[in-house]
């Protein structure tokens, strides 16, 4: 086995790189989690986890992915045969959406051609032809991870406020939270989905779900029966900072030092960060005459840029290489765009020379894998993050 000098670079649009601060955080020594040098870490975690969301009510944190914030949203608000407004802006709302209809769920699936977000238009106009308010819930993604398209999720909030429809608004904002600006009360979202992984710079095994008060009344009067992700259980263990089932304790040791060090740099600051890596990284790909998957710049992502392939495939050939030559990750198109893009990574634990790191190893890749391109991105977007430094 050949021996790989230098660090492996981790740039797939999640898990991203876990910072050394929060590694040996979790490495705490395991303690008891229903005593109180725990419950004063979950005080910690929990309001901190409010302020992260930017709200004033309860998150809840369960031992599971994004997937299972997803199930909890569902359950805990929803009753077999409600129907749901959803947008199929890429592969993850695509996930979600299944797993919607195996709850027996009806839903309105509006498609789209996975190079924008959902319509704030088409939320509005579906709303109003809903005299009978048979819709119970609106779910969006805010990012799209397989796509690098976000959704404009204060105006789709404006959009139910104009229609003066009573539906829930959940949103998903698992690849968002801790990398782009996410406003759960102000934006009225009833539901927010987050997980560790991503801009939380942890491992996977966090999911949360940031919820109102109008969710939490819902609760307590839906049909669709669960247990272990019951909110109200949730909500009744954690008045004492406890949880009904086991926790990840030694995560919850993680989180709480991801959250200092968001608020240590700084939230708005964080944001500024992952907006500049996502223009530089763009800059780059124009440079290297390829095109960008999000068609809206309204609707870029800060978090991760999809790149189209030239001539429709090859992708995964490319990352392959790039694998084996460089040493770094990217991710692989999935769903319908499957070996038609890569996708590049640009969140968490993240800065200048590190990104220049990865658009070089791009770069050179597109080289050893005879695609065709101009030279010349990385220094695009080296004069770019020099101007804005200035």
């Amino acid at each position: 086995m050949t021996i790989k000098s230098g660090r492996h670079f981790l740039q797939i649009p999640g898990p991203s790189n876990v910072p050394d601060r929060i590694l040996h955080a979790i490495a705490h020594p395991t303690i008891d989690h229903r005593g109180p040098t725990f419950q004063k870490l979950s005080k910690e975690v929990l309001l901190g986890l409010r302020r992260i969301f930017k709200t004033s009510n309860p998150v809840f944190i369960f031992p599971t992915s994004g997937t299972g914030g997803w199930e909890a949203s569902l359950m805990n608000t929803l009753n077999p045969g409600d129907k749901i407004l959803m947008f199929e802006t890429g592969h993850f709302a695509t996930l979600w959406h299944n797993m919607a209809k195996k709850f027996g769920l009806e839903v309105d699936f509006v498609p789209t051609d996975w190079r924008h977000g959902a319509d704030p238009q088409i939320v509005e106009n579906k709303l109003r032809e809903d005299k009978n308010h048979l819709i119970k819930s609106v779910n969006i993604v805010h990012n799209e991870t397989s796509t690098g398209v976000t959704s404009r999720i204060a105006e789709i909030r404006n959009a139910i406020d104009r229609a003066n429809h009573p539906a829930l608004f959940m949103v998903d904002t698992i690849s968002s939270l801790g990398s782009m600006d996410y406003r759960h009360k102000e934006w009225k979202v009833d539901v927010s989905i987050g997980c560790s992984q991503k801009g939380l710079m942890l491992p996977p095994g966090l999911g949360f779900n940031a919820v109102s008060k109008k969710a939490l009344e819902v609760s307590r009067n839906n049909t669709l029966t669960t247990h272990f992700w019951n909110w109200n259980d949730m909500l009744k263990a954690n008045e004492t900072f406890l949880y009904p089932s086991t926790p990840c304790t030694n995560l919850l040791f993680g989180l709480q030092e991801s959250i200092k060090m968001l608020e240590e740099e700084g939230l708005d600051n964080v944001f500024a960060r992952h907006d500049r890596f996502g223009e530089g990284t763009r800059l780059a790909v124009r440079g290297w005459g390829l095109e960008v998957l999000c068609e809206e710049p309204l609707e870029y992502s800060s978090v991760l840029t999809a790149v189209m392939m030239p001539g429709g495939k090859g992708a995964d050939n490319l990352r392959n290489v790039i694998l084996e030559k460089m040493n770094m990750s990217l991710g692989n198109g999935l769903g319908k765009v499957t070996d038609k893009v890569f996708r590049i990574g640009h969140l968490g634990d993240l800065n200048d020379l590190t990104l220049i790191g990865t658009l070089a190893g791009v770069e050179m890749g597109l080289e050893l894998a005879g695609v065709r391109h101009t030279k010349g991105g990385v220094a695009a977007a080296m004069e770019y993050l020099i101007g804005s430094l200035k």
